[in-house]
């Protein structure tokens, strides 16, 4: 087997990827003006990167009307999700961000039961309650849970993140994958434009006021992160993937407090990472 073709190939990269992207996101936010204007800039920039990796795969659309319909409602909700995450990451550690961002899991096995009328499976259920006592064990100091609006908008995020992936079950399958990518990245971009009504000349300040390197860095982890993971599973089996794709949430705890000075409530996030890739691995079982 070609090593092009090993979902693991792509898994490391996506791992390396996302743990870049977070800690750079976050600096990004440092000297932000407008979060929407800089929201804009980083899914504009993304969206540039994907097209020099639309002509390395097969390209190919769907036919069927509908799925494009699914497609924009789920790029509403990950506008949402866009927006909220700028605001909440400007605040929080990146650490403290992955964390968070694991609630989608447990918002689809809910949602899986209550909507679609899914089996209720023991190893799901209580892979979901680790990953929320993860989550609640970050937050709790001296006897209380310890929530901020920032906590709450970072949570708000992800569930509209949730929502949009519900909607948008494997449509990437049907898409040239940068193609795809492409499109979850510029349309939210135009939709904040046009809804937030942002100026150009407001991204532009925004564009000289930011760090370069980070923005850049950003953008380009978020296109190539995303093309990768969904390679890996294309490729690799679901049960071993989504395991191996939560150890970025460890590692970028480990790297946080090893290079970027976040040290808050460090041994709670070690504990808290390991809870979540063990409840990622029962909810996969």
């Amino acid at each position: 087997m070609s090593i092009l073709n090993d979902y693991k190939i792509y898994i490391a990269l996506y791992v390396f990827l996302n743990i870049i992207y977070n800690q750079y996101y976050k600096i990004s936010t440092k000297n932000m003006v407008s979060s929407a204007s800089l929201t804009i800039l980083l899914e504009l920039i993304a969206s540039i990167v994907c097209l020099f990796f639309i002509p390395l795969f097969d390209f190919k659309l769907p036919s069927n009307i509908y799925t494009y319909i699914f497609l924009f409602l789920a790029t509403i909700f990950y506008t949402l999700n866009n927006r909220l995450s700028t605001v909440s990451r400007s605040r929080l550690d990146a650490s403290t961000y992955m964390i968070i961002k694991q609630i989608p899991a447990v918002v689809m096995i809910i949602t899986g039961i209550l909507l679609f009328k899914e089996n209720i499976i023991f190893n799901k259920i209580l892979g979901a309650f680790i990953i929320i006592f993860s989550n609640i064990l970050v937050f709790y100091n001296k006897r209380k849970i310890k929530i901020d609006k920032y906590v709450l908008i970072g949570i708000l995020s992800n569930i509209f993140l949730s929502i949009g992936m519900i909607i948008d079950v494997s449509y990437s399958d049907e898409f040239n994958l940068p193609l795809y990518v492409l499109i979850t990245m510029f349309i939210p971009a135009v939709i904040t434009l046009l809804f937030e009504r942002v100026k150009i000349k407001n991204i532009i300040y925004e564009y000289k006021c930011v760090d370069k390197m980070s923005l850049y860095l950003t953008s380009f982890c978020s296109s190539i992160m995303m093309i990768s993971k969904l390679i890996a599973y294309n490729l690799g089996d679901l049960t071993l993937v989504a395991p191996l794709s939560s150890l970025s949430v460890i590692l970028s705890v480990i790297t946080g407090y090893l290079f970027f000075n976040e040290k808050e409530n460090i041994f709670k996030k070690v504990i808290a990472s390991i809870l979540i890739i063990i409840g990622v691995i029962l909810i996969n079982l």
